[in-house]
């Protein structure tokens, strides 16, 4: 009922909207409509009632509100419902735990502040409250345990496109998983999956934002950065979680029918941040090399399995998802 009475609000913008209508539209007492109010008059919402008029929403505070996000979508979007926390140790594993349990396609767990945050290869964060996104989605797809790096791609895709919406700053794909703006990293993204050989029970995709992070630790200052940082603006996060996920449910839609990144080559490229630079391949992650092992080339975009083509001296090589690490020649782009 909550999502329901901030999206009718919020659309009516400074035109009050009478509690009968609110009630005729969706069959609830006058009382229901006034507590619902009042619970989000407690949670920060700044609802005026105006005398023989109606309500109207006047401001919204910064937080993340499930009712509030879920206000945002659209009624077909992927993201049916949201589990938000203040603080939580991951919400990776959050998830997991709900889609263990059954949790439909579409659930979304979304955190203030997390504890234990998960990135590639292990590596473990804590985050600050108030400032950041960490969400994590459950999804259902059929398609090939092979093929889930693909969830990675597109959602880096989505995030691309709907901050450019949202925040009005360009920002680009470092392949496979992170989100930089120039060449600071501000978003990073994790899939994480439960299957069997051929058929996956969930996956799970972990976003985590650097939204409106105003410092950062002297060691990563050179290489991480936030969209407030960036763009000058302080960014409206439930918007931007709202309007990721719409973008996101387009491209999962087309990905599971064609099972391949095919339909979004061309676009995913003209964002690929390395794209006709060169890069240095690390093969630390491989068990067979030498830990030291690094090889220079040109990136040239991504295949239709989501592989980095790199032009080397030596030839062609496909660089696979969770195999190498890529960087930039001086920089981390």
């Amino acid at each position: 009922m909550k999502k329901e009475i901030l999206k009718i609000l919020r659309e009516a913008g400074e035109n009050p909207v009478s509690g009968q209508m609110i009630c005729e539209k969706f069959g609830v007492t006058r009382q229901a409509v006034w507590k619902n109010i009042s619970q989000l008059k407690e949670n920060g919402y700044d609802i005026e009632s105006v005398s023989n008029k109606g309500y109207r929403l006047i401001s919204e505070p910064d937080i993340l509100y499930g009712p509030d996000i879920e206000s945002r979508m659209s009624e077909n979007c992927i993201c049916k419902s949201v589990e938000c926390h203040q603080s939580i140790d991951s919400t990776n594993t959050r998830a997991k735990q709900l889609a263990e349990s059954g949790a439909e396609e579409g659930t979304l767990i979304v955190a203030d502040r997390q504890t234990a945050g998960k990135g590639r290869r292990g590596r473990s964060w804590s985050s600050e409250s108030n400032i950041g996104i960490y969400m994590s989605l459950i999804v259902r797809p059929s398609i090939s345990p092979a093929s889930v790096s693909g969830l990675t791609l597109i959602s880096a895709l989505a995030l691309a496109k709907a901050i450019k919406s949202v925040c009005g700053v360009e920002s680009h794909i470092k392949w496979p998983n992170d989100i930089v703006i120039g060449k600071k990293k501000i978003c990073g993204i994790l899939t994480e999956m439960s299957s069997e050989m051929n058929y996956i029970h969930y996956a799970v995709v972990g976003i985590g934002i650097n939204a409106n992070t105003q410092k950062f630790p002297d060691d990563i200052a050179d290489k991480a950065s936030s969209i407030m940082l960036e763009s000058g603006k302080k960014v409206d996060r439930a918007e931007l979680i709202a309007v990721t996920m719409e973008l996101f449910g387009g491209y999962y839609q087309k990905f599971v029918e064609a099972e391949s990144l095919e339909p979004f080559i061309e676009e995913y490229n003209e964002i690929l941040a390395n794209r006709d630079k060169e890069v240095r391949i690390l093969y630390g992650m491989l068990e067979d090399v030498d830990k030291n092992k690094t090889e220079c080339g040109i990136a040239k975009g991504i295949d239709s399995d989501g592989a980095l083509i790199v032009e080397t001296s030596d030839g062609i090589r496909k660089v696979v998802s969770g195999e190498v690490s890529v960087r930039g020649i001086d920089d981390y782009v």
